[in-house]
């Protein structure tokens, strides 16, 4: 598979089945309704695990554009392929929040309460204050490449250096990770960690029409762009250092 396709499929995937555990646990009248937070962290660690198993041999799985620009910056990738990574993550994340709100469309249209239908696209902070939720983006982005960059491969060799298997195993870490991170981390923010898994469903959020779904919060957008960035790179800084 070409790399950008995958980056592309696996990052469709990923917002498809994180947002739309958001969606069963948020929207009215679903199976999971008002199941909890730890549901939604799980749906979003088993998440990233499907993303990084379809990708990762193909493109690495990066799936996120703090870790295409972590890697960028530490040497481990080419400068020159970050802007088409980071154009199909947008894209496959723009994607999976359509998919997302025509799965759950009817349950869209028994909701009244307009951060409840943004919260299945985007994150939402529970307390508003820039700079705290800044950090928080930072510090959740930060821990979650600084152990990307120490995750192996998950591959089993045998005497002779050959792959017996279990190659899929590699996306284990970093599904525990995104799960911790949003365990310990993620009641601040909603733990974007990722601004094409906020940005590409909070663009789907301006376009669709989905009644009473009021402003898609542009105001507060930046942050989970910006805070993941610094995160990786910040994080690709330190991991050069140590």
């Amino acid at each position: 598979m070409n790399p950008i396709i995958a980056e592309f499929i696996a990052t469709f995937l990923l917002v498809l089945l994180g947002n739309g555990v958001v969606a069963n646990v948020v929207l009215p009248k679903t199976k999971g309704h008002d199941s909890g937070w730890l549901v939604i962290t799980t749906g979003w660690g088993l998440a990233v695990f499907t993303g990084v198993v379809v990708a990762g041999p193909h493109s690495g799985a990066h799936l996120n554009p703090a870790i295409t620009f972590g890697l960028a910056t530490a040497g481990e990738f080419p400068w020159a392929e970050v802007p088409s990574y980071i154009g199909a993550q947008i894209l496959g994340a723009f994607l999976g929040g359509i998919v997302v709100w025509m799965m759950y469309k009817d349950h869209y249209e028994e909701t009244s309460e307009s951060s409840a239908i943004l919260s299945t696209f985007s994150t939402i902070p529970a307390i508003r204050s820039s700079f705290s939720n800044l950090l928080a983006e930072i510090i959740g982005t930060f821990v979650l490449v600084f152990v990307v960059f120490y995750i192996s491969d998950g591959q089993l060799m045998n005497a002779s250096n050959t792959p017996i298997g279990l190659g899929s195993v590699g996306a284990l870490p970093v599904a525990f990770v995104v799960w911790c991170i949003g365990l310990g981390l993620g009641g601040t923010t909603g733990y974007a960690i990722n601004p094409a898994r906020d940005f590409g469903p909070r663009l789907a959020h301006a376009i669709l029409p989905i009644s009473n779904k009021g402003t898609s919060d542009w105001s507060y957008g930046w942050i989970p762009i910006l805070g993941p960035l610094v995160g990786g790179i910040l994080a690709a800084a330190v991991y050069l250092i140590i």
